[in-house]
């Protein structure tokens, strides 16, 4: 199973603080740890809102690009990991070991998501390598 833990964000973040120097050490770490276990797939920290840009559709779905920063920093993220672990349980088990700085964040968390997979494709009778290889075609392209 894969699932996203996902930062939330903060108004220092948003401004642009960076983290205390003890904090990026024990986030590597954490990363390091993570990969030995085999179970990182991907992990990355996010720019402030004010380098993003969020799309909103109207009613008819057209498209309005609306540049950051954005408003509300509690609702944004500040980055994620992406891993592979056996169950829901084991997935927040890694989430509770994030590292954070004494005294923590405050109103910052982490959100736990369970990822669509190609093995939870609902026809079980095509084989996940197949669906998969044949998604990853589609969106290069490769189909025609």
């Amino acid at each position: 199973m894969k699932f996203m833990i996902v930062g939330k964000s903060n108004a220092e973040v948003e401004a642009g603080a960076l983290p205390e120097p003890g904090i990026v050490e024990a986030m590597h770490e954490y990363n390091a740890t993570l990969a030995r276990a085999g179970v990182l797939l991907a992990a990355e920290g996010l720019y402030p809102s004010s380098a993003g840009a969020q799309i909103a559709y109207d009613k008819d779905g057209r498209a309005t690009v609306l540049d950051g920063p954005f408003a509300e920093a509690k609702e944004l993220i500040a980055g994620f990991w992406l891993i592979q672990v056996k169950s829901r349980e084991e997935a927040l088990e890694w989430a509770m070991r994030v590292p954070v700085p004494r005294g923590g964040y405050e109103g910052v968390g982490l959100d736990v998501w369970r990822v669509y997979d190609a093995s939870d494709a609902a026809d079980e009778s095509v084989p996940p390598e197949a669906f998969e290889r044949t998604l990853h075609e589609r969106l290069r392209g490769d189909d025609h």
